[in-house]
C-alpha cells in the first residue's frame, strides 16, 4: 500500500471522518488487521478558516503549501486537502509541491459524470457556493449547476462555523437542511452536492428525497484508490 498525506484540522471534525472512511475502506479491501498508511498534519483552523480578503487567502495558501511540503518530504505519494473551502488555493498549493494533490471538486465531478448526472445543486459555505474555483471544475466535468442560493449559503456558514466545526450537532440545523433539500428536489436537478466536509453530520446522505453526492466520502475514497494502487 502507498502512503497518503492528509492536510487536516480544517476542521478536526471532518478530518476525523476522513480517517474513519479511509480506514474502513482499506479494511474492506484488505481484511485482517490492515489499516491505512497515513500521514496527517492537523492545522489550527482558527488561523485560516474564516479567510475572506485576498491577503488572508494568500496567507492560507502559504500555510497549506508548507504543510504539503512537509507531508511530501515525509513520503506521501498523494495528498488530500481535507476541506472544500480551502480548495480556493488549490492551484497555489499544488504549484508548491511535486506530489499530486487530489482536487475534491474533480473527484466529485468524475463520480457524477460516471453516474450520468448532468444537473445538480451545489450546497456549501459561501465561498464554495458563490465563487468560481469549485463550480468551474464541476462544469468542466459536464455538470450544470443551479445558481447559488445566497440565503442558504449564509445560513450554512453559520451552521458550519458556529456548530459543526466544534462538534456541535443541533436538531434545528438538521431540520433546516432537510427542509432545504426537500425544496431543492422540486427544482430541475438530478442530485445535490454536499460541498462542505462537515455537512454530512446533519444530512442523512442515504435517506433523502434527492440523491446526495457527499464530497467528504467521495474525496476520501479517491485517496483510498491511491493507497491501494487502483
Amino acid at each position: 500500500m502507498q502512503k497518503l498525506g492528509l492536510i487536516g484540522g480544517l476542521s478536526w471534525t471532518s478530518t476525523a471522518r476522513y480517517y474513519q472512511i479511509i480506514n474502513q475502506a482499506v479494511y474492506r479491501a484488505k481484511g485482517g488487521q490492515h489499516s491505512a498508511p497515513l500521514l496527517i498534519e492537523s492545522l489550527d483552523f482558527a488561523e485560516i478558516g474564516r479567510s475572506t480578503t485576498e491577503e488572508e487567502w494568500a496567507y492560507a495558501a502559504q500555510v497549506l503549501t508548507a504543510s504539503a511540503r512537509r507531508l511530501e518530504q515525509a513520503g506521501a505519494k498523494a495528498l488530500l486537502i481535507c476541506a472544500n473551502s480551502m480548495h480556493r488555493v488549490y492551484d497555489e498549493v499544488q504549484g508548491g509541491v511535486d506530489t499530486p494533490i487530489i482536487n475534491i471538486a474533480d473527484a466529485v465531478g468524475r463520480k457524477m459524470k460516471a453516474d450520468g448526472v448532468q444537473r445538480a445543486a451545489l450546497i456549501g459555505t459561501r465561498n464554495v457556493m458563490t465563487e468560481k474555483f469549485y463550480r468551474q471544475r464541476l462544469v468542466g466535468h459536464g455538470i450544470s449547476l443551479l445558481p447559488p442560493d445566497l440565503d442558504l449559503a449564509e445560513r450554512i456558514d453559520r451552521i458550519v462555523y458556529e456548530e459543526l466545526t466544534i462538534g456541535k450537532v443541533s436538531r434545528e440545523s438538521e431540520r433546516y437542511m432537510r427542509s432545504e433539500l426537500t425544496d431543492i428536489a422540486k427544482e430541475n436537478v438530478q442530485a445535490a452536492i454536499l460541498a462542505c466536509t462537515e455537512l454530512e453530520m446533519i444530512v442523512d446522505v442515504k435517506a433523502n428525497v434527492l440523491p446526495i453526492y457527499d464530497g467528504t466520502a467521495i474525496h476520501a475514497r479517491a485517496g483510498v484508490d491511491v493507497i491501494l494502487g487502483d
